[in-house]
C-alpha cells in the first residue's frame, strides 16, 4: 500500500504529465526515496495506482538504472567505467574501493553501508575517473582520493 506521503508526492507529480502513466519514473523514484527501493509488492502498488500493468512498469523499471529492485546500502555508489574513466585508471580505482569495501560490485558491504555498481558515464569525462555516491558526483579519482571519499559516508 502507498503510504499518504507517497501519494501525496505523486499526485503533486501528476499535473506535469499528460497522462498518469507518463509519471511512471518519477512515482518509483519517490517511492524509492521514501523506502530506499522499489519492491515487487510497491511495484503492483504504484501500477494500480497509474492505471498500468504491473509487467509495463516493471519493463520501465527494468530499463531506468537508478530504480533499485532490490535492496541497497544505506549509499549508493556509483563508479564510472565508460572509456574516458577506463582510459585514466577507473580500474585501479574500482579495485581499491571493491577491495577497502570488502564487496563486489553489484553487491552490499557487509555493514549495510555502501552498494557498488558500475554505470557506463556520468556525463564528467573531462574529470576522468569519476564516481558518485548517491547524489555526489567526485571527480579527477585516484584509488587514495576514492577511498577517502568513502570513508566520509557512514
Amino acid at each position: 500500500m502507498l503510504s499518504p506521503e507517497e501519494r501525496q508526492e505523486i499526485e503533486a507529480e501528476l499535473p506535469h504529465y499528460p497522462t498518469k502513466q507518463a509519471v511512471s519514473i518519477d512515482a518509483m523514484k519517490i517511492v524509492q526515496k521514501h523506502r530506499g527501493w522499489v519492491s515487487d509488492e510497491a511495484l503492483r502498488d504504484i501500477a494500480e495506482f497509474l492505471g498500468m500493468s504491473t509487467s509495463d512498469l516493471d519493463g520501465v523499471a527494468s530499463f531506468y538504472n537508478l530504480i533499485f529492485r532490490k535492496p541497497v546500502g544505506r549509499h549508493v555508489a556509483y563508479i564510472c567505467d565508460s572509456v574516458s574513466c577506463w582510459i585514466m585508471g577507473a580500474q585501479r580505482v574500482t579495485d581499491r574501493v571493491v577491495a577497502h569495501c570488502g564487496a563486489a560490485l553489484g553487491e552490499i558491504t557487509g555493514d549495510g553501508r555502501f552498494t557498488l555498481l558500475p554505470i557506463v558515464c556520468l556525463g564528467a569525462c573531462d574529470h576522468a575517473p569519476v564516481m558518485m555516491i548517491d547524489d555526489d558526483l567526485h571527480l579527477d579519482l585516484t584509488a587514495d582520493k576514492a577511498v577517502e571519499i568513502l570513508d566520509r559516508y557512514k
